[in-house]
């Protein structure tokens, strides 16, 4: 580790030279400069500062002046820049919210990961940095080369692992017949399996015993038990709802009087999306075994809905029924099988009250279904000159 610091501290005597400031001032300027300003929108905008930067390496190419470090510098930026052109093109074919994804947590990294190593090799020797001892570890004698590699691997399976295990998954779905929530289940599980086998590969690919690693996966166990055993509960209970399905991806969850939708199951908790106010829920693995859970989605996405009615006495109760079953099937997204079903609940103060039982397809829509159902019974008591009475309060004055 000590022979690893001295490398990194050499490579700053580079700055005391004055054509390696000179390069770098030539690129960093204008891209200082270029952050600073307000630059106008447009096409062509974000190839100010690159053009700039070509100005300064002319300008010191005419003054006999080393220009190697600025060409790659300006390379570099060039390829940053090109990045923008990559997102237009997979925007295309990728929906946003994975796009963002995969370009904040895989291919900018990857780019900058590559941009620095290609620096270094540019100033020092990368096999040679490669063998740099960094120290010993579960029996083992670690390099810089073997323990970068078997990071960088680990890093681009958790991050890189999604559209590999949902393509998979895809497949799966379509030679066997699995439901969306099946194939989201499965595209979990086939994902996490990739993650744990690139583990245990960077283990055994640094070289670290067994025998030490089982010792101290012992000794994490007593911790387990006293400091994080929360956190090892919901690892645990993901584990299982992976596999038992219970809770899947997909599904639509009753939470605290309104329907979620699961949008992803992670390890540690789920994620769930509240349509009302298009609120995320994040919720503990370990809360779908301690809590009653109710589902829309268990066996079909069929949800039976509701609404109330009132009507004066004056109606006979058989065409008020039949009118509210036929409102309903003239309701767009309201199904016709199973058909709707028009009940007398009870003889109030003022009305006779009625309910409209109704199914619906997807369990999310139910409030804005609900609401254009109302919509519609309101009109259509209106056409039939039925009355929907309120309840009324009479305040006798001395």
């Amino acid at each position: 580790m000590i022979e690893l610091l001295q490398r990194i501290l050499g490579w700053f005597g580079y700055l005391q030279r004055g054509p390696v400031l000179l390069q770098l001032l030539v690129v960093l300027l204008p891209l200082l400069v270029g952050t600073r300003l307000r630059r106008p929108r447009g096409r062509w905008a974000a190839l100010l500062p690159l053009a700039a930067i070509g100005l300064g390496i002319g300008a010191l190419a005419l003054a006999r002046q080393p220009v190697g470090l600025a060409l790659f510098l300006a390379e570099l930026v060039a390829g940053w820049q090109a990045l923008g052109l990559l997102h237009r093109l997979l925007g295309r074919v990728i929906e946003p919210r994975a796009l963002g994804l995969l370009e904040s947590r895989l291919i900018r990294p990857g780019f900058l990961l590559v941009a620095v190593l290609a620096l270094i090799e540019q100033i020092d020797n990368l096999a040679d940095l490669g063998v740099i001892p960094v120290g010993r570890w579960f029996g083992a004698e670690v390099n810089l080369g073997d323990l970068g590699g078997a990071l960088l691997i680990v890093y681009v399976l958790v991050m890189g692992s999604g559209p590999p295990a949902a393509g998979a998954a895809w497949l799966v779905q379509q030679g066997v017949g699995l439901s969306d929530g099946s194939r989201r289940a499965l595209q979990l599980m086939l994902r996490y399996v990739v993650i744990g086998l690139g583990i245990l590969w960077a283990l055994d690919h640094i070289g670290f015993n067994t025998t030490a690693i089982l010792a101290v996966a012992g000794g994490l166990s007593v911790g387990l038990g006293f400091g994080i055993k929360e956190v090892f509960s919901n690892f645990i209970s993901g584990l299982w709802l992976l596999f038992e399905g219970s809770v899947r991806p997909g599904e639509v969850l009753f939470i605290d009087g309104d329907p979620c939708e699961v949008r992803s199951l992670g390890l540690r908790a789920a994620v769930l999306w509240r349509d009302r106010d298009n609120a995320e829920l994040v919720i503990p693995n370990q809360t779908f075994f301690t809590a009653t859970t109710t589902t829309y989605t268990g066996s079909d996405r069929l949800r039976r809905s509701q609404v109330t009615v009132g009507a004066s006495y004056r109606h006979d109760p058989k065409q008020v029924m039949a009118l509210l079953e036929a409102t309903a099937l003239a309701t767009p997204r309201v199904l016709a099988e199973p058909a709707p079903k028009a009940l007398l609940l009870s003889y109030g103060d003022s009305a006779v009250e009625y309910a409209l039982r109704f199914w619906i397809a997807n369990p999310m829509d139910n409030v804005s279904i609900c609401s254009d159902v109302h919509a519609a019974v309101w009109h259509a008591f209106a056409e039939q000159d039925i009355e929907m009475p309120y309840p009324q309060r009479v305040i006798h004055q001395a």
